[in-house]
Protein backbone atom coordinates (compact mmCIF):
# COMPACT_ATOMS: atom_id res chain seq x y z
CA UNK A 1 0.00 0.00 0.00
CA UNK A 2 1.26 3.23 -1.03
CA UNK A 3 0.95 6.44 1.23
CA UNK A 4 -1.59 8.21 -1.34
CA UNK A 5 -3.85 5.16 -0.83
CA UNK A 6 -3.58 5.62 2.31
CA UNK A 7 -4.65 9.31 2.70
CA UNK A 8 -8.61 8.67 1.90
CA UNK A 9 -9.06 6.23 4.50
CA UNK A 10 -7.15 9.06 6.91
CA UNK A 11 -9.30 11.67 6.02
CA UNK A 12 -12.37 9.30 6.58
CA UNK A 13 -11.72 10.36 10.16
CA UNK A 14 -15.19 11.48 9.89
CA UNK A 15 -16.18 15.13 9.14
CA UNK A 16 -18.07 14.89 12.61
CA UNK A 17 -14.68 14.08 13.91
CA UNK A 18 -13.35 16.71 12.18
CA UNK A 19 -15.85 19.30 13.09
CA UNK A 20 -15.75 18.30 16.23
CA UNK A 21 -11.74 18.86 16.56
CA UNK A 22 -12.21 22.30 14.81
CA UNK A 23 -15.24 23.47 17.35
CA UNK A 24 -12.84 22.27 20.35
CA UNK A 25 -9.90 24.44 18.89
CA UNK A 26 -11.99 27.51 18.01
CA UNK A 27 -13.48 27.31 21.45
CA UNK A 28 -10.38 26.76 23.36
CA UNK A 29 -8.55 29.94 21.25
CA UNK A 30 -6.94 32.26 23.85
CA UNK A 31 -7.06 35.57 21.86
CA UNK A 32 -9.28 36.90 19.04
CA UNK A 33 -5.59 36.58 16.60
CA UNK A 34 -5.57 32.83 17.69
CA UNK A 35 -9.43 32.12 16.81
CA UNK A 36 -9.34 33.95 13.53
CA UNK A 37 -6.26 31.23 12.99
CA UNK A 38 -7.27 28.13 13.89
CA UNK A 39 -10.86 29.25 12.46
CA UNK A 40 -8.85 29.68 8.94
CA UNK A 41 -7.13 26.21 9.33
CA UNK A 42 -10.40 24.68 10.11
CA UNK A 43 -11.79 26.26 7.16
CA UNK A 44 -9.06 25.31 4.86
CA UNK A 45 -8.96 21.40 6.01
CA UNK A 46 -6.37 20.16 4.47
CA UNK A 47 -3.52 21.56 6.33
CA UNK A 48 -5.01 19.91 9.69
CA UNK A 49 -6.06 16.59 8.47
CA UNK A 50 -2.41 15.93 8.04
CA UNK A 51 -1.60 14.32 11.10
CA UNK A 52 2.04 15.59 11.45
CA UNK A 53 0.43 19.35 11.98
CA UNK A 54 -2.23 18.30 14.51
CA UNK A 55 0.90 16.46 16.44
CA UNK A 56 2.67 19.88 16.61
CA UNK A 57 0.00 21.81 16.68
CA UNK A 58 -2.76 20.72 18.99
CA UNK A 59 -2.28 20.45 22.52
CA UNK A 60 -4.68 17.83 23.92
CA UNK A 61 -4.36 17.63 27.74
CA UNK A 62 -6.78 14.55 27.63
CA UNK A 63 -9.70 16.97 28.80
CA UNK A 64 -8.98 19.89 26.27
CA UNK A 65 -7.56 19.92 22.85
CA UNK A 66 -6.46 23.54 22.48
CA UNK A 67 -4.08 25.05 19.54
CA UNK A 68 -0.69 25.69 20.72
CA UNK A 69 0.92 27.54 17.50
CA UNK A 70 4.22 27.80 18.87
CA UNK A 71 5.07 23.92 18.50
CA UNK A 72 4.45 24.88 14.82
CA UNK A 73 7.09 27.22 15.37
CA UNK A 74 10.25 26.45 12.79
CA UNK A 75 8.61 22.73 11.34
CA UNK A 76 6.50 24.54 8.30
CA UNK A 77 9.05 22.82 5.85
CA UNK A 78 9.29 19.58 7.95
CA UNK A 79 5.36 18.98 7.78
CA UNK A 80 5.45 17.35 4.57
CA UNK A 81 3.04 20.84 3.06
CA UNK A 82 2.86 21.24 -0.44
CA UNK A 83 4.11 25.12 -1.21
CA UNK A 84 0.67 26.75 -1.17
CA UNK A 85 -0.18 24.95 2.51
CA UNK A 86 2.87 26.27 3.97
CA UNK A 87 2.33 29.32 2.43
CA UNK A 88 -1.32 29.44 4.14
CA UNK A 89 0.43 27.99 7.29
CA UNK A 90 3.03 30.91 7.19
CA UNK A 91 0.02 33.68 6.78
CA UNK A 92 -2.04 31.86 9.84
CA UNK A 93 1.01 31.75 11.69
CA UNK A 94 2.09 35.57 10.81
CA UNK A 95 -1.53 36.05 12.46
CA UNK A 96 -0.71 35.35 15.70
CA UNK A 97 2.79 36.88 15.65
CA UNK A 98 5.03 34.11 14.82
CA UNK A 99 6.97 33.55 12.14
CA UNK A 100 7.95 36.33 9.33
CA UNK A 101 6.32 35.35 6.09
CA UNK A 102 4.46 38.38 3.94
CA UNK A 103 1.34 39.58 3.26
CA UNK A 104 2.97 38.82 -0.49
CA UNK A 105 2.68 35.06 0.35
CA UNK A 106 -1.25 35.65 -1.02
CA UNK A 107 0.10 35.00 -4.62
CA UNK A 108 0.99 31.80 -3.77
CA UNK A 109 -2.79 30.43 -2.75
CA UNK A 110 -5.71 29.40 -5.06
CA UNK A 111 -9.12 30.27 -5.72
CA UNK A 112 -10.25 28.22 -2.64
CA UNK A 113 -7.25 29.36 -0.08
CA UNK A 114 -7.70 32.99 -0.97
CA UNK A 115 -10.91 33.93 0.03
CA UNK A 116 -10.34 31.20 3.09
CA UNK A 117 -7.36 33.87 4.62
CA UNK A 118 -9.36 37.09 3.45
CA UNK A 119 -11.92 36.36 5.84
CA UNK A 120 -9.31 35.34 8.52
CA UNK A 121 -8.07 39.25 8.19
CA UNK A 122 -11.21 40.39 8.06
CA UNK A 123 -11.91 38.84 11.53
CA UNK A 124 -8.13 39.68 13.20
CA UNK A 125 -9.56 43.90 12.56
CA UNK A 126 -13.33 42.61 13.61
CA UNK A 127 -14.52 43.52 10.37
CA UNK A 128 -18.19 41.63 9.76
CA UNK A 129 -19.42 44.82 6.83
CA UNK A 130 -17.13 43.56 4.57
CA UNK A 131 -17.57 40.51 2.32
CA UNK A 132 -15.29 38.40 0.41
CA UNK A 133 -16.42 36.72 -2.59
CA UNK A 134 -16.44 36.54 -6.40
CA UNK A 135 -15.94 40.30 -7.54
CA UNK A 136 -18.95 40.89 -10.55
Amino acid sequence: MTTTEAEPEDQTTSDAEFQRLGAQLVRTAKSPLAKAAVQALVEERTILEVPAVRHALIDDTGRNAKADFDGLLGLQYALGLDEQQRSFLGLVLSMVGIGMTTIAAVRDLDDRCLPIILRAILRLADNDTIAVGTRL
